[in-house]
């Protein structure tokens, strides 16, 4: 099968990219300039750079690729989106026709243009099934009474804020929501956490936006979360099982494993 993959930063698009080649896909790759990894371009059958805004230059190409169906893989910066844009005709005439310029409004503003070029958004964990989070734990160590409180608690919190275009990620102590994601991203929100609470544990609650389709925005946590947990005292991690990306999984189970973290899945 041949399709699109619309390259962000971070592991997500390589990932998906190497699964694609495993499946024998031919897979076209619009890479944002600002974001993406200069090794997408090895993976992919072809790649295009673009840069942020340049919503015409994406379509052309898209078009020119015949593709009619195209995933989005891979973060872009909240704080990028606000200083680096260009936008394009195309992108103004979109901004200017909505409400509320936060990501779900700008995302399905571009859906809408897609589908009336005949191009369809597929779910960004199209390719990455088997490595969504499951239900339970995870790991070895299950959340203690006190870490299970601070989940359920952050659950709520999380889940009331999913609505709005903010973070996915609370960091809770002894009960308390004591940071809140925005831009930064969670890494930098868990350190900001850790200065307010002066040593005392953390525990982090990962939410994915309250909307049926996983096209964008899809929470991912990975290895790389196992060393900033240990850095900033946080012991345990709960994700949305069937929700949540969890990137190098095997190697990242392993990790809290040795750290002595807990991993949880959670249904909602």
């Amino acid at each position: 099968m041949r399709y699109g993959l619309i390259a962000g930063n971070g592991r997500f698009p390589i990932l998906a990219l190497t699964t694609a080649q495993q499946l024998g896909h031919d897979v076209t790759v619009i890479a944002i300039r600002e974001e993406a990894s200069n090794e997408v371009a090895s993976l992919a059958a072809r790649c295009h750079w673009i840069s942020l805004g340049q919503l015409s230059k994406m379509i052309d190409i898209l078009k020119e690729e015949g593709i009619t169906e195209v995933v989005m893989c891979g973060q872009v910066k909240h704080a990028k989106i606000f200083s680096s844009i260009r936008p394009d005709w195309r992108l103004v005439k979109l901004l200017a026709s909505l409400p509320s310029k936060n990501t779900d409004g700008l995302i399905g503003g571009v859906v809408k243009i897609l589908a009336d070029e005949g191009i369809q958004l597929r779910d960004s964990t199209w390719l990455l099934k088997p490595l969504l989070a499951t239900a339970g734990a995870m790991t070895r160590r299950k959340p203690s009474k006190e870490e299970q409180t601070g989940i359920a608690y952050g659950l709520r919190v999380a889940n009331a804020l999913a609505g709005f275009d903010v973070g996915q990620s609370v960091a809770i102590c002894e009960r308390a929501a004591v940071a809140v994601e925005a831009m930064e991203g969670t890494d930098a929100m868990l350190r900001r956490a850790a200065g307010l609470v002066n040593g005392r544990k953390l525990t982090l609650v990962k939410v994915a936006r309250r909307r049926e389709h996983l096209l964008f925005d899809v929470p991912v946590v990975g290895l790389s979360t196992i060393p900033v947990m240990r850095e900033t005292g946080t012991t345990a991690l709960a994700v949305e099982a069937g929700r949540t990306l969890m990137l190098d999984r095997e190697e990242m189970i392993d990790a809290a494993n040795q750290a002595g973290i807990a991993i949880v899945g959670v249904e909602e």
